[in-house]
């Protein structure tokens, strides 16, 4: 376990978050700041044109199914972590690397979109797996990208989701853990056994809600704290770059841990580098690739960009104006923290917020999982992934995820690889 946790924080905590860096901005360079167009993706998610063909993901289907697996508790926890141990500066840097990540993004998903194929009776098939064996000709890294996807289906996407459910709804409103992963695992399970379409209109209706919901509750707390709303930018400006304290060997360390946390938190939440928001976009009824990576772009910037930086914001107001509380609350419960100060029902906007990001997660994730399963078995035994996948749900509800953690990192690891690889192979093809 010592050795693990030690391996991911090296891997996670040095190169992959350089390499994941510089393709970022790499590719910003490339695409001639395709971030610029990213209204564009908006207006093509919310509309239909005739360039769609009756198969796959519709636009704005694609949009929140992709939001559906990144949107996560991560959103919400993975925040406040940044800024425990960043300082407030760390959300300017994660909201920099959002946008700069969304260049990445529009390159894996118009890549997965043009070069796909058609299983010649009702589907594409696309994804980093296709392009690695197809493509460029590697079996082997397409055989481990797809493994490594099934896996981390089954501990990020799964265990990790129904464990954030049953952990909430015992704390805020006394259900046992065994009763809540219960339920939960019934629920997806309905989904998940009912295909594809049902994946994609519970994302259609569920997203947007949760978004828009969980986002209220953070524009409601500015709202009612807004003499302290110009302060925390400052504060986050400044303290991105350590003006705000005094001596060299301050200014190195805080600037450092800013830095460092920021972007780790902006290129975990959008995967933009893994490959998955290619997933979707190689089954999307769209037939224009530049559309459909605007589309996708548009899911990082949404998640990235607005998201993490709304919630960043509600924390540093909370930690200006309660400054006497943050010294005894943990990361994991800042969150906890600012919304409690909402005059009513704070506590109850968050715990449905997890959970419904949670749900969401699982079905997204689901499908991805099920994308590098079907790769692997020729899309044989189908249903055997999906009753693993909820016996998985009921598993995650009930136990301690410490060890799962850290798999979850390796696992990554091993999706990063072959992603990195088809998007450095891939660099010209545009």
């Amino acid at each position: 376990m010592s050795f693990l946790s030690s391996l991911n924080q090296f891997l996670w905590g040095g190169p992959v978050l350089l390499l994941l860096l510089g393709l970022h901005i790499y590719y910003t360079f490339r695409l001639s700041f395709v971030q610029r167009y990213v209204l564009r993706g908006i207006q093509l998610s919310l509309g239909d044109d005739d360039s769609q063909t009756a198969a796959g993901f519709s636009r704005f289907g694609s949009l929140t199914t992709t939001l559906a697996a990144t949107l996560g508790t991560g959103n919400i926890v993975g925040v406040s972590t940044a800024i425990y141990l960043g300082g407030p500066g760390a959300i300017f840097w994660c909201w920099l690397t959002g946008v700069l990540g969304m260049a990445t993004t529009y390159a894996e998903t118009f890549l997965c979109t043009k070069y796909r194929y058609w299983d010649g009776e009702k589907q594409y098939l696309g994804g980093p797996m296709y392009l690695l064996q197809y493509l460029l000709g590697k079996k082997r890294l397409a055989f481990l990208y797809s493994a490594a996807l099934c896996l981390s289906a089954f501990f990020i996407g799964c265990t990790t989701q129904s464990n954030a459910i049953a952990d909430t709804c015992q704390q805020v409103f006394g259900f046992m853990p065994p009763m809540t992963a219960i339920i939960t695992a019934f629920f997806v399970g309905l989904i998940l056994l009912q295909g594809k379409k049902w994946i994609e209109k519970f994302s259609m209706a569920v997203v947007p809600s949760m978004a828009f919901f969980f986002f209220g509750g953070c524009l409601l707390y500015l709202i009612l704290h807004a003499d302290y709303l110009l302060p925390s930018l400052s504060q986050i400006v400044s303290s991105a770059f350590g003006i705000s304290q005094i001596g060299g060997g301050a200014i190195g360390f805080t600037l450092g841990k800013a830095v460092r946390y920021g972007i780790a938190r902006g290129l975990f939440t959008n995967e933009a580098g893994l490959g998955t928001a290619g997933l979707i976009a190689g089954n999307s009824s769209e037939t224009c690739a530049k559309n459909q990576a605007l589309i996708s772009m548009s899911a990082t910037f949404w998640d990235t960009v607005v998201l993490c930086a709304v919630t960043g914001l509600v924390l540093t107001e909370y930690q200006l104006e309660y400054a006497s509380e943050w010294p005894f609350l943990s990361a994991g419960s800042l969150t906890a923290a600012a919304f409690s100060k909402l005059p009513f029902f704070g506590d109850e906007i968050l715990a449905i917020a997890i959970i419904c990001f949670a749900l969401a997660t699982l079905v997204g994730w689901s499908y991805y999982g099920r994308q590098g399963f079907e790769f692997l078995f020729h899309g044989k035994g189908i249903s055997g992934y999906h009753y693993l996948y909820i016996i998985m749900i009921f598993i995650g509800g009930v136990m301690p995820l410490t060890l799962v953690w850290e798999l979850t990192d390796f696992i990554n690891f091993f999706l990063f690889i072959p992603s990195f690889y088809m998007l450095v192979r891939c660099r010209k093809k545009f």
